[in-house]
């Protein structure tokens, strides 16, 4: 039941993290603010705790990279929080968040 909380949270928080991302699409001055910051850390939060929950039956061919895409999201948005993100910048955190949801929904 624990496990199933911290998902649905974790799904909750990534669509809104990619919904905040394509809010700033048409902008020309794509500037992030706290709550995407925020949101960026509960995503790395939710995704140790779901490793933690399931550790011994752990598919490590997904995590790593999925958490590495966050690992990278994070710190550009935390690099760029407050500043206007340069255009290259936006889309390579737009595309390692479509990455970490390909690698998520794939099944091997």
């Amino acid at each position: 039941m624990l496990f199933n909380i911290v998902l649905l949270i974790h799904f909750l928080a990534f669509l809104t993290f990619a919904g905040q991302l394509l809010l700033l699409y048409p902008q020309p001055e794509k500037r992030t603010n706290n709550l995407t910051r925020i949101i960026g850390i509960v995503l790395l939060v939710t995704s140790g705790l779901l490793v933690a929950l399931k550790y011994p039956a752990l598919n490590y061919y997904k995590i790593l990279p999925k958490l590495s895409c966050f690992l990278i999201c994070s710190l550009l948005i935390g690099i760029y929080s407050g500043r206007t993100m340069p255009e290259k910048v936006y889309k390579t955190v737009f595309g390692l968040v479509i990455l970490a949801a390909l690698i998520a929904v794939v099944k091997v």
